[in-house]
């Protein structure tokens, strides 16, 4: 009797803790994954006595991979509001906050060929690196535009810096037209793809550059899209056009560079979840874990208050 009352004691107790376990699986953009995988994500799973599964890829491509319910998650974070709206449409979220922000660097290679030349730009308070990038035979990375909200930013950062150092036509002898093939790559490979010495020099959020230790050229809050109050005076005086896959032409207009989360309506680990994940990210804890993984703090309201 003695042990069987102690079995269901055991068993009584192991089904309480399983009860108390939270698991979690959220899908942000790419440029997230060492904030996501390496830090939130760990912590939020070892709080609540349960499992993380990150998926981090372009924001664009990820929410139209959710609104088509061929992947789940419980939470999404992407970067710029454009991915959240796909979800809205979809009827799969019915609000975003912002949880962290960030600004558009020109990141490079601390042993390439031009590791010199950017290390005194990014010392100089002028256009010399927009002449570095320039630089004939020089590898430039970014990502894809039609998929990735950083692959938009850098072409608006280009256009801004074009204005702002009277320097025109240079944003197109640096890329080679908006959707190059050679400079454009999936997300989570960027940085790799710099660090392996495959690229000269990258386009980057500053949050993920510092997150990977690598060197930088800082921009101007007239360039870096980072501060909301240029927006209607400076920002907004940039657009370009891109074909999406089915040839259709679109003109893009910029956003703000804030990260926003939201809990998805068919979260497979439940709503509650999802709000517990996003909730952490605003705590003390998680936003500290943020700040150390070098982003800035969270700018403006709700997309659907």
């Amino acid at each position: 009797m003695k042990t069987i009352a102690f079995l269901a004691l055991v068993t009584g107790a192991m089904c309480s803790a399983s009860a108390l376990a939270t698991d979690i699986r959220v899908t942000y953009a790419g440029s997230m994954g060492k904030v996501m995988d390496e830090s939130l994500g760990p912590a939020f799973a070892k709080a609540n006595n349960g499992k993380y599964q990150g998926q981090g890829q372009g924001a664009y491509g990820m929410a139209r991979l959710l609104a088509s319910k061929k992947i789940t998650a419980d939470v999404f974070v992407s970067i710029t509001p454009g991915p959240m709206q796909i979800l809205k449409d979809a009827g799969l979220i019915d609000n975003a906050v912002p949880v962290a922000s960030t600004s558009m660097v020109i990141a490079y290679s601390p042993k390439g060929p031009y590791a010199q030349k950017f290390d005194a730009a990014a010392k100089a308070d002028d256009a010399s690196w927009l002449e570095v990038l320039a630089t004939p035979g020089l590898k430039f990375g970014r990502t894809d535009p039609v998929n990735d909200p950083k692959g938009q930013n850098i072409v608006f950062t280009l256009l801004l810096a074009e204005k702002y150092y009277h320097q025109p036509g240079v944003a197109d002898k640096i890329m080679g037209g908006v959707q190059n093939p050679a400079q454009t790559h999936l997300e989570g490979g960027l940085l790799a793809r710099l660090e392996n010495g495959q690229v000269d020099a990258a386009a980057g959020y500053e949050s993920e550059v510092i997150s990977a230790h690598l060197p930088y050229v800082a921009l101007p809050d007239e360039i870096n899209l980072s501060n909301p109050a240029q927006a209607k005076q400076w920002y907004d005086t940039v657009t370009f056009a891109i074909k999406d896959s089915k040839g259709k032409e679109k003109t893009l207009h910029t956003q703000p560079l804030v990260y926003y989360a939201a809990v998805l309506k068919n979260a497979p680990n439940g709503e509650k979840a999802g709000k517990a994940f996003v909730d952490f990210m605003l705590s003390k804890a998680g936003q500290a874990l943020y700040k150390q993984n070098g982003y800035a703090a969270p700018k403006g309201d709700a997309l659907y208050p």
